[in-house]
């Protein structure tokens, strides 16, 4: 089979695993555990066959037109690189994990059937995101984890604190998407095409009138779906859903989605200084700010909340200053210890029966009841706070390295000023996240 045969099926596989598992849920409720976990880990399979083929060589580029539009044409379009194909691994690995997790977390629930096929979507939609190389696909991708993320939040509908946290999620999101896809069809106005290789051609060309607006209103859309500063607001409370969903939503998607489509066309934000500056800016606010608020709560799964919103923040400053390597080394890095900490704070809150750490360290004694779970947690804790020989050591360094390559002139991709930004709350960032990351350790 064609790389590109193996890239369709790849989003194409969890899609149809959702369909029949809607379809079979109430039937033939035996087969929906097999079909929540097999279509998404023959997924992860092909994505890896995808990714080792690519191997950082050529894109692998195909289209094929949609539908004539009249005026700007939508293509299905595929556009898979080096990063691309690492993400959609990333991505398959974490939602593997989450859905074998789920068939025990979820056990006796009755809404299991719907929310199985439900992350499968999830799933799909991100992977589409990944993969696709036209922008108005890109946006179906990117509507359609929207609309999941509202129903798995609201996953527990009977309490009103996840009714009330789906709707901030779902909203908070969507007030950020519509400056998105004006944004979106400003750029395919200037660039005369959807279709990304064509975009970043146009950028390179100096094809672009207005690159400033455009990149601001896009931004708008990162910041809702990233969890970025001010529209951030939505992370913590989406704490409300199950614990495996928080995981997925965390660390492979959703929230990686923004991070991931600034690197796509990160060209289009370098063509204008001052969206380089304000992203530098949002992202240093974003970082010191949820770092701060993380050493204040005293529930666990909003301390990782916060820490997600903190190294969200990372990643966009590391793009601030032009440095997409770094931006999605520690976007892969995060993405497996953050999911490794969500999966074992499920354990944990199991063990104890409480979210409180307050209660956890009255109760005492939790490293006795779930040895697996403290020996994770702590590997965890440990590459979140950035200590080496963990991942998260050389993918925080990157990016202060990334920072200080602009502050001291080594290059030009984006202004002093922003390399300052980053620089500064980066170090302060890293400070804070350590002393949380000690903090949750030792109480809980």
């Amino acid at each position: 089979m064609t790389t590109t045969t193996l890239a369709v099926l790849v989003p194409l596989l969890p899609f149809l695993g959702a369909a029949a598992g809607l379809l079979l849920g109430r039937t033939a409720p035996g087969f929906v555990r097999p079909l929540a976990v097999l279509p998404t880990l023959a997924a992860l399979a092909l994505a890896a066959v995808v990714a080792v083929r690519q191997g950082g060589e050529q894109a692998v580029d195909a289209a094929t037109e949609l539908t004539p539009t009249g005026s700007v044409p939508i293509e299905l379009a595929l556009h898979i690189d080096g990063f691309a194909a690492l993400v959609a691994v990333l991505v398959g690995f974490v939602a593997t994990c989450v859905q074998i997790y789920s068939t025990g977390y979820l056990r006796d629930d009755p809404r299991y059937p719907s929310y199985a096929a439900l992350v499968s979507l999830f799933t799909s939609a991100m992977l589409l995101v990944v993969y696709s190389g036209d922008l108005m696909v890109l946006l179906v991708g990117w509507e359609i984890m929207g609309i999941c993320s509202y129903f798995l939040v609201g996953h527990y509908w009977e309490t009103p604190e996840a009714r009330a946290a789906s709707l901030k999620a779902f909203l908070v999101t969507k007030l950020g998407d519509v400056p998105f896809l004006i944004g979106l069809f400003a750029l395919a106005t200037d660039a005369g095409s959807f279709r990304i290789t064509r975009v970043l051609g146009s950028v390179a060309s100096g094809g672009l009138d207005h690159p400033t607006l455009i990149a601001l209103l896009l931004l708008a859309g990162v910041a809702g779906k990233s969890a970025q500063f001010p529209l951030h607001t939505w992370l913590p409370d989406a704490m409300a859903g199950p614990t495996p969903v928080s995981a997925l939503i965390h660390a492979a998607t959703m929230v990686a989605a923004g991070v991931y489509f600034i690197a796509r066309l990160l060209p289009v934000f370098e063509a204008s200084q001052a969206a380089m500056v304000v992203l530098a800016v949002m992202a240093a606010v974003t970082m010191t700010g949820s770092a701060l608020a993380a050493l204040a709560q005293d529930d666990i799964k909003r301390v990782l909340a916060y820490s997600t919103i903190g190294q969200l923040g990372y990643m966009t400053g590391a793009l601030a200053v032009g440095d997409r390597g770094a931006a999605v080394f520690h976007l892969l890095s995060h993405g497996a210890f953050k999911a490794l900490l969500f999966l074992a704070a499920g354990v944990i809150i199991h063990a104890a029966g409480t979210n409180s750490l307050a209660a956890m360290s009255r109760m005492g004694n939790l490293r006795d009841r779930v040895p697996d779970a403290f020996w994770t947690m702590t590997v965890a804790l440990l590459a979140l706070a950035a200590i080496p020989p963990f991942s998260g050591f050389f993918s925080k360094e990157s990016v202060l390295g990334a920072a200080e390559h602009v502050v001291t002139g080594h290059t030009e991709h984006a202004p002093g000023a922003a390399g300052w930004t980053v620089l500064v709350a980066g170090l302060l960032t890293a400070l804070l996240t350590a002393a949380y990351a000690t903090r949750l350790w030792l109480v809980a």
